[in-house]
This record gives structure tokens, sequence and C-alpha cells, in this order.
């Protein structure tokens, strides 16, 4: 049986494979700072974190696992 995999989950997977920087969904980065979705969402703007475009899409992105490890070093 194939297992599901999100669309979003796919992207990164597709740029952490060719590119030096590791990424991750905003969804992974808000578990990783206790946020939901939405709330990361809100939280990327107010502190104006680094987002990786996907498929010319303004409403898609991902974002940088060094900047949420950064974040996390100061907490």
């Amino acid at each position: 049986m194939q297992r599901f995999n999100d669309w979003n989950l796919k992207a990164k997977e597709t740029f952490n494979a060719t590119s030096n920087e590791v990424v991750l969904t905003v969804t992974e980065a808000g578990l990783m700072l206790g946020l939901s979705k939405d709330n990361m969402k809100v939280y990327v703007e107010k502190n104006k974190l680094t987002k990786v475009s996907i498929m010319r899409n303004v409403h898609r992105y991902l974002l940088l696992k060094s900047e949420i490890d950064e974040i996390l070093a100061r907490e």
C-alpha cells in the first residue's frame, strides 16, 4: 500500500535533494515552536522569516530550518 505524501512534503523533499539549505514546511516549523499552522504563518510575517517560494505561488512556501533552529536556540 502506498503511503500518502502531502504536496508540501513532496516539494520539501525535492528542494532538500537539490539545495544546500534544509527547509521545513510551515506545519513542521510550527510544531517545533509549539504553534499551529495558522499561528506559524502569522509568526513568519511578524518576524520576517525567509520564505522559500514553491512553484511561483505566493501562498505556498517553505521555511529555512537554520532560522527555526536559531529561534529555538534563543528560547
